[in-house]
Parts: structure tokens; C-alpha cells; sequence
């Protein structure tokens, strides 16, 4: 775990400690996502799911209006605005201390996003589909998510393969991209290698197997494998099906230096990183 490792985050003059491995749930309020699409489209139940996940222990609310999942196509934004706009405001308001990100590929989104808002910017295409990530960032001075995806969710599964090896070529990736964040001044980064995009089940038990490579970047990890195909595929199990089997990842990641949690159940995130603390208690 990352717990002697000093990272914060400064959320909008919020500084959020990862000096203990913090839970990001997910609210998806979109009508398709893989596991809890059309569950959160109105704001009662936006309300509700907030409130259940800040109850539990939610240190982040991550707010995404767009798909992520295999074959999904790049939406309007506009349509993503409509989408996650009232759902930030909701929750701001009846929840104002909530740090939120905002799950978006799109920089005119991330915008909007934060001036109603949210304070992290969690890009799954690591500025690779809107040029005009990057320089948002920046200028918002907001952390961001910086997270590997080989190709696009509408073709990232479409026989995904490496010319080398997936975790070397992950890494040189954070490189690069770490070093053109950095001539732009962005200082709170954190990484995330992209369980499920772009990777065959190989590649991301691959991955989890050397998660800890990615510590000589020293920069704050976050994984998300709440509920994936990399689970339910091997378990023959549906994503319903597949909470024990996410335990179970989520533990061998914060063995390996996971300081942030990306999962649909708050609760028994919390748990496991309770247990894991109390390991390494001498």
C-alpha cells in the first residue's frame, strides 16, 4: 500500500490525503453502462445512490455521462452535458462537501463540469481524443486522471495485442504522457492503467501481476476492476455475480500499491482496505 508514500490531492482547495487508500464510487448516469445503466437517470435516484455511497464511506463521487464499455461510441456533447450538469449540481447542493470527478473524454465537458462542481478530472483516453484536454486541465488546476486505453471503447476489444510486452508498454506510455503534463504545469496526476481497455484477460492479469512497476513513477495509482469481464468472464459469472471476485483483485492491489479504489460497492471497499491496514500493523 501507499501508506508512508505523502501524496494529496488538492480538489479545489480541498486537500484529500491518500496517506490511506481512498474509494471512488462509481455513478454512472448513463441509460448503457455495462453493470448499473438507466439505474441513475433521475435525480432522486442520483440523490439516493450518492448519499448511500457517501454513507458507506465514498472518499470521491465519480460522475460519468458517456459509456465506457466495450463498443461504446463517443457521444454527443451536448447529450453528455444534459447528463451529468444536473447530476453535479444535485448532489453539490444537498451534499456540498462531495468531491467529485467528472469520467469524461471531452474538455468542453470537463469545463463545464468543474465550474459547477466537480474538482478531478478522470479522462479514460488520457487527453487522446480531445486535443484540448490537456491545456483545460491546466488551466482548471484541478488533479487528473491520466488512464491507458489502447484504441477507443467503440474498438479498444477488437483484438487487442502489444508489440512487446503490456505493462513495458503501459509504462513508456505514463512516460510519455507525464512528461508533456509536465511542461503544462499539472502537478496532481494520478495514474491508471486501464483494466479492460484495450486488453485481452491475459494482459490485465498480466498487469495486476506487476502493478507494482508502476510505483517508480511516483505518482498516486488508482485501479478499477469493480465488476469487469477480466472477473466475470474467468469466474463464468455475471458482472451481478462478480463482487467476491472484485474483492479479491481489489486486495491484491492494494498489496501492490493501489492508492485509490474505482468500484460500484463502497462498503465492502472500505472493509477490505480496513483489513489490509490492520495487516500491516506491527
Amino acid at each position: 500500500m501507499n501508506s508512508k508514500t505523502p501524496f494529496t490531492l488538492n480538489c479545489k482547495g480541498k486537500l484529500l490525503s491518500l496517506e490511506k487508500p481512498k474509494v471512488m464510487g462509481i455513478l454512472n448516469v448513463t441509460p448503457d453502462s455495462f453493470f448499473d445503466g438507466g439505474q441513475y437517470e433521475q435525480k432522486d435516484a442520483i440523490l439516493f445512490q450518492a448519499e448511500k455511497m457517501l454513507k458507506q464511506g465514498a472518499d470521491i463521487i465519480d460522475i460519468g455521462g458517456m459509456s465506457s464499455r466495450p463498443g461504446a461510441a463517443i457521444i454527443s456533447t451536448e447529450e453528455e452535458l444534459k447528463r451529468v450538469i444536473p447530476a453535479i449540481q444535485a448532489i453539490i447542493k444537498y451534499f456540498p462537501e462531495t468531491i467529485i470527478s467528472i469520467d469524461t473524454v471531452k474538455a468542453k465537458v470537463a469545463e463545464f463540469a468543474v465550474s459547477e462542481g466537480a474538482s478531478i478530472i478522470n479522462d479514460i483516453s488520457a487527453g487522446n481524443i480531445d486535443e484540448a484536454m490537456f491545456e483545460t486541465v491546466a488551466n482548471l488546476d484541478v488533479p487528473y486522471i491520466l488512464m491507458h486505453m489502447q484504441g477507443e471503447p467503440l474498438d479498444m476489444q477488437d483484438k487487442p495485442a502489444y508489440e512487446t510486452n503490456v505493462v513495458e508498454e503501459i509504462l513508456d506510455f505514463f512516460i510519455r504522457k507525464l512528461e508533456h503534463l509536465n511542461k503544462l504545469k499539472i502537478k496532481d496526476i494520478v495514474l491508471d492503467v486501464g483494466f479492460g481497455f484495450g486488453k485481452t484477460l491475459n494482459h490485465n492479469y498480466n498487469i495486476m501481476r506487476n502493478l507494482e512497476v508502476f510505483s517508480c513513477l511516483q505518482k498516486p495509482l488508482l485501479v478499477g476492476v469493480s465488476r469487469k469481464s477480466m472477473i466475470y468472464k474467468l469466474l463464468q459469472v455475471s458482472p451481478k455475480e462478480a463482487l467476491n471476485g472484485s474483492t479479491v483483485l481489489q486486495t491484491i492491489a492494494l498489496q501492490k500499491g493501489a492508492s485509490i479504489l474505482r468500484v460500484h460497492d463502497v462498503k465492502e471497499a472500505k472493509e477490505t482496505i480496513k483489513i489490509i491496514e490492520q495487516l500491516n500493523v506491527e
